[in-house]
């Protein structure tokens, strides 16, 4: 007799919300982008769903008890959209081959290039035998669903550790993240600099004296409808200039408003009485997440100032640890930010196709290391 059984609910209405967070704050590297809140705000704003490609999917395990052991935020993708972890040309070469490498099984958070636990297994339970089980049942599951292959992003080290011993193959990547050294005040941090990358920070911060621009922090109940009225404006600008997509939809940010207004740092820029851009921040243990930013005007410096120094700031004064800053971006480099290295696991239906995903990536995975020993060298900090 099987210790555990697998089964797959396609919307979360279905999924108690108090067990999922319970399973979610298991793992010690809790954010708030595995909680039910968050994933609940997209599914029920059509963020996902609809047409955007991410097909709800999500995997609860029981035990021969009929206990819940684990959920996985996973989802039946049609594309590979709003992922981070691009693998365009991995589908180019499927298709190619004469294969159809949609629909796949993406387990992740959408549109969140932050690390996490992707399996939320309950702690009083084996955390290996679990973590096997899951692994062997998704990969049995995707010949059955027609999906070429299985992806698992921004997952922890530790779980990357686990499925490679079960044959998955590990693809890296490198994010930009700002440590706090202790410091009692951003003067402090400055000072921690070499002089030429103290003066360039002072003087891009003293443009927005200069433009009379007053910035904002808001929590909790600072944070009204007409705020994200405004972010929402921003937002929508800087993806359409950029060339961008508009994945999150409005009715997305006055939910998670509304059911994670503690979890959340929204940081407003403003000229005489009106709002003009502001950055979206996620407030974990020790962690702020910057996520989303947009401004309606075009001042040099704004993104740096509102995306990275407020940010700064506000983890100094709170005594936070860690401000993720997103993906991508070596310029993040020269303003304090130190290269950190993200995992992803994949699995893929056909042989001869992982085989070769392998090779690439034994290749990529060097290329990565070297990159994020390169640009240590580059790091602002006084020697």
């Amino acid at each position: 007799m099987k210790k555990f059984s697998f089964k797959i609910e396609t919307s979360l209405n279905n999924i108690d919300e108090k067990k999922w967070n319970l399973c979610a704050s298991s793992n010690r590297d809790f954010n708030p982008f595995n909680s039910y809140q968050f994933l609940k705000a997209l599914e029920s704003s059509n963020s996902i769903n609809s047409n955007s490609g991410w097909n709800s999917a999500y995997i609860i395990i029981k035990n021969n008890m009929n206990q819940i052991v684990a959920f996985v935020p996973s989802y039946l993708k049609t594309n590979s959209s709003g992922e981070y972890v691009f693998d365009y040309e991995w589908a180019n070469a499927y298709h190619r081959a004469g294969g159809k490498y949609y629909p796949k099984l993406q387990i992740s958070i959408p549109y969140t290039p932050v690390t996490g636990s992707r399996f939320l297994i309950d702690e009083t339970f084996n955390y290996d035998e679990i973590m096997e089980y899951i692994s062997s049942e998704i990969i049995s599951i995707c010949p059955k669903i027609e999906a070429s292959s299985a992806h698992i992003t921004f997952l922890t080290k530790k779980e990357s550790q686990k499925l490679e011993k079960l044959g998955w193959l590990i693809r890296k990547d490198q994010q930009f993240h700002w440590k706090n050294n202790n410091y009692d005040t951003f003067s402090d941090f400055l000072n921690s600099l070499s002089s030429r990358k103290r003066k360039n920070i002072k003087k891009e911060r003293l443009k927005f004296i200069d433009n009379d621009i007053n910035i904002e922090h808001l929590t909790k109940d600072k944070i009204s409808d007409e705020h994200w009225d405004y972010f929402y404006q921003f937002y929508i600008d800087t993806t359409t200039r950029k060339w961008g997509q508009d994945y999150l939809k409005k009715d997305f940010f006055y939910k998670i408003g509304s059911t994670m207004k503690n979890e959340i740092l929204l940081i407003m820029a403003k000229k005489g009485n009106k709002y003009i851009a502001g950055a979206l921040n996620f407030l974990g243990k020790n962690t702020i997440y910057g996520r989303n930013w947009g401004s309606l005007v075009d001042y040099k410096f704004l993104h740096f100032e509102l995306c990275y120094y407020q940010a700064i700031e506000y983890a100094i004064k709170n005594k936070i640890k860690t401000v993720e800053a997103g993906a991508q971006g070596t310029h993040k480099i020269s303003r304090g930010y130190t290269p950190v290295i993200t995992y992803s696991a994949h699995w893929m239906k056909e042989r001869n196709f992982h085989e070769a995903v392998k090779k690439y990536l034994d290749y990529e995975v060097l290329e990565v290391e070297k990159s994020k020993k390169i640009l240590e060298n580059y790091l602002p900090y006084k020697k």
